[in-house]
């Protein structure tokens, strides 16, 4: 039995702490995952996987952060990434988009 916190995505992807999102905004998360993992298994011949925690920080009434985690697996090897911003879809592509820089060298 899969865990009720997670999302998984095609077997090879997990979104954690992402259950409380409106339709629309996790429509546009796995869209933005869904873009990364794609550029990763294109890019890594020994992409593994890819898990994406989301964690609210400093939730006040009309200001939210949103802390994403970003962990890839390579070939047994983990890269993670850490971006705190205002905009859930800002910190989830910057978080992907660290981790794609540092594999893509």
């Amino acid at each position: 039995m899969g865990d009720a916190e997670n999302i998984e995505l095609g077997g090879n992807i997990t979104l954690a702490g992402f259950k409380d999102l409106d339709h629309a905004e996790l429509i546009v998360v796995k869209k933005i995952t869904g873009s990364y993992t794609r550029k990763f298994s294109d890019a890594l011949k020994d992409f593994e996987s890819l898990s994406v925690t989301m964690k609210d920080v400093h939730k006040t009434p009309k200001s939210q952060k949103y802390e994403i985690h970003g962990k890839l697996m390579v070939g047994g090897k983990a890269h993670t990434s850490e971006v705190i911003d205002r905009n859930l879809f800002v910190a989830l592509d910057s978080s992907l988009k660290k981790i794609l820089a540092v594999v893509s060298k």
